[in-house]
């Protein structure tokens, strides 16, 4: 059975027709809203979080789901290095993990990440400077990992609720942008 229906995020809806062919890595998938757009985007998708409930939520054709708290101390990355053809982080921000996530991108794979950075706790939670994003920080996390940015954001969001995010798209080195690939963008970007 699944969670209750929630949309998924315009940001992930609009890059994920980017991802090449191969597993995506849904990371603290919640709910698993993102998990099966990229399961119905013919994705095998790992959707990983550390809450059983969402989990079991999130299960469904396409989807293996794997209970993990990468944050407990001692905790390693169980993923190998360019694994993912797409990895998808939303609204949850852990610095540590961030090296990891990049290695474990494929050379031609896509990263779309959105989540909270300062600024939001002018509209609640989360309101801790260890869960928010620095200005810029997401540009950082991609140069670093040597990746090509596609598409950033900065700024005040309205929905799902009024919010300050920072958005990214980034590839590896190796991804190319196929005229078929954006094509694709553009139509599922159409109203």
């Amino acid at each position: 059975m699944h969670a209750p229906t929630v949309n998924p995020s315009h940001w992930v809806r609009r890059f994920a027709p980017l991802a090449p062919a191969g597993e995506v890595l849904d990371l603290a998938c919640g709910s698993g809203r993102h998990a099966r757009l990229f399961a119905q985007l013919g994705h095998p998708v790992l959707a990983v979080d550390r809450d059983p409930q969402a989990l079991a939520a999130t299960a469904g054709p396409g989807i293996t789901t794997l209970e993990l708290d990468l944050e407990v101390e001692g905790a390693s990355w169980p993923f190998e290095a360019g694994r993912f053809g797409g990895i998808v982080v939303t609204n949850y921000l852990h610095r540590p993990l961030m090296a990891n996530l990049i290695a474990s991108l494929a050379p031609g794979g896509v990263l779309i990440y959105e989540t909270f950075a300062l600024g939001n706790e002018a509209f609640g939670k989360p309101s801790n400077p260890a869960f928010l994003l620095r200005p810029g920080e997401l540009l950082e996390v991609a140069a670093s990992g040597g990746l090509r940015v596609l598409a950033y954001e900065d700024g005040v969001v309205q929905e799902p609720k009024p919010a300050r995010v920072q958005r990214l798209c980034a590839a590896g080195a190796a991804f190319t942008q196929t005229e078929a690939r954006l094509d694709h963008l553009s139509a599922v970007n159409e109203p």
